[in-house]
């Protein structure tokens, strides 16, 4: 049997890595506005920071082992297949429950424990989030890429982390990661956004965008 050739991080060059990075960025616009429709108010984004990782950098980059997280994860089906991870730490998570929910500054809860109805809502935050920048991707791409119903966990970020690190590890060894800073009036809200394709799915991305051969 003819073993396939995956296309990792190292063989990725700078005009591919560029088309990768804009599409995060396409895709963190499509979910601001995904985001201000379910709010029903106006949620404005800064240009996210979008890089190519290293499987291993992904710790790197969320900074310390301890810090509470609200993690989800979800599995991307179709044309592609891979993973989806979604973090926010546990204050900007509160931060959305509170709005979806519709209370006011004086209302609002500031206990970083969630209710079932809070959990839900938080699924429901995310499925909105990672359904738009997988929307972009098939939009630009012209592919059929379908997300799971999200997986969701409250931990320390090391623990949110070491669970999906083994699947992810089986699926590939890069990650595209995008930090997407909303905000909503004052209120400053960021999510590390990580889609990790399995390793022939990074060649089928690049190909059907044009970019490989």
């Amino acid at each position: 049997m003819k073993k396939k050739m995956s296309l990792n991080f190292d063989k990725l060059n700078s005009f591919q890595i560029d088309v990768l990075k804009e599409i995060g960025n396409i895709g963190a616009g499509n979910a601001a506005t995904a985001l201000a429709k379910m709010l029903r108010r106006k949620v404005d984004m800064d240009v996210p920071k979008v890089k190519v990782l290293k499987f291993q950098e992904v710790s790197e980059i969320l900074g310390r082992a301890d810090i509470p997280v609200v993690g989800l994860l979800l599995r991307v089906t179709g044309d592609i297949k891979g993973s989806i991870m979604f973090i926010l730490e546990n204050e900007a998570a509160r931060i959305w429950v509170n709005i979806l929910m519709g209370k006011t500054h004086a209302e609002r809860n500031e206990c970083l424990k969630f209710d079932e109805i809070e959990i839900s809502a938080l699924k429901e935050i995310a499925n909105i989030l990672s359904s738009s920048y997988l929307s972009a991707l098939s939009t630009l791409t012209g592919l059929n890429i379908m997300p799971s119903v999200p997986e969701l966990a409250i931990d320390m970020v090391g623990a949110i982390v070491s669970v999906p690190a083994i699947e992810f590890g089986k699926l590939g060894d890069s990650v595209l990661y995008i930090e997407t800073e909303f905000l909503e009036g004052n209120t400053r809200v960021v999510g590390d956004f990580f889609l990790v394709p399995d390793f022939d799915s990074y060649g089928v991305l690049l190909k059907a965008l044009g970019v490989l051969n």
